[in-house]
């Protein structure tokens, strides 16, 4: 039974890294509209027949959003009978299924209604908690913390508020990204790192500071992880969940500051664009694994 409940929760993690990276190629694509003003129908049917790129890429992103959207749901009860001892379970199969009916939801009221691109800028963070909180019950299930040791870890302080902050801070970092995509201003600025590198100096239009904003965001959570880095490999070499996890931050917004830039490079490569999506997705859920750390370090040294 626990074997099965291991490649459903393997199963429903890669569902959601699916409908994350779907929503980023249908805002990429402008497939939006793909469906017209329909939901959960298309053009009001089962099978449209006027069939186009946007409205192929729209209705496959409703239909892995809703398969995956079952798989959660029996992760969620299956979970909370199967560990639900576990403290954290209960709470983590709340999260799972409830944000991901509330992206839901925020995604069929753009369809129907539309939504400012800063509401429709949420859609992505929202489906990300969820996400977090799917990854985080299958790491529960696999019994990671016991393969790390990870009763014993002790995190102090320092190193406590530098993971609730720089994950808290990750999540501004990720809004501004999806407000990049939704308000169209990821070309807004030919050159990289500056918006115009011959002439260096403040946006100039409200697009500019939208993607000005988020470069400048991303420099500093750059940053950021780089120096708690140093800290882990300077005080936490015997923490090994702490060292390494670290270091796959750091290689992790390495690359999604290389995406980044390389997104300009290539004037909105499309592979590019999700491989940026799919990195910061890969981030937050690490960070998010720090944060059950710490409240697990909290309650056993205090």
């Amino acid at each position: 039974m626990r074997r099965s409940l291991k490649w459903l929760a393997v199963a429903t993690t890669i569902g959601m890294i699916l409908i994350l990276l779907g929503g980023a190629l249908v805002t990429k694509t402008g497939s939006g509209m793909g469906c017209g003003r329909s939901w959960p129908l298309c053009h009001g049917k089962i099978l449209p027949s006027d069939i186009t790129p946007e409205l192929i890429i729209e209705l496959a992103h409703r239909l892995v959003s809703g398969a995956v959207g079952i798989m959660v749901l029996i992760l969620s009860v299956w979970s909370w009978k199967a560990i639900g001892h576990v403290r954290e379970t209960k709470f983590l199969s709340f999260l799972s299924f409830f944000f991901l009916l509330l992206q839901g939801l925020i995604g069929a009221a753009a369809v129907k209604w539309g939504q400012s691109d800063f509401v429709l800028a949420l859609h992505f963070g929202i489906s990300l908690i969820s996400f977090a909180a799917v990854f985080l019950l299958t790491l529960l299930i696999f019994e990671i913390d016991k393969k790390f040791a990870a009763e014993k870890l002790y995190i102090d302080k320092r190193m406590g508020f530098h993971i609730i902050g720089v994950t808290i801070y990750s999540y501004i970092v990720i809004y501004t990204g999806a407000l990049v995509r939704h308000t169209k201003s990821s070309l807004v600025c030919r050159d990289w790192p500056f918006c115009l590198n011959d002439s260096p100096g403040l946006p100039s239009n409200l697009y500019e500071w939208v993607q000005m904003g988020h470069r400048t965001a991303a420099g500093l959570i750059f940053l950021w992880i780089l120096y708690i880095t140093v800290l882990a490999v300077r005080h936490y070499k015997h923490q090994r969940v702490l060292y390494w996890g670290w270091i796959i931050s750091f290689i992790l917004v390495s690359l999604q500051v290389t995406a980044g830039a390389f997104i300009i490079f290539s004037r909105l490569n499309l592979y590019i664009a999700l491989l940026h999506a799919f990195f910061i997705t890969c981030l937050f859920g690490l960070l998010s694994y720090f944060v059950l750390l710490y409240s697990r370090s909290k309650r056993n040294f205090h």
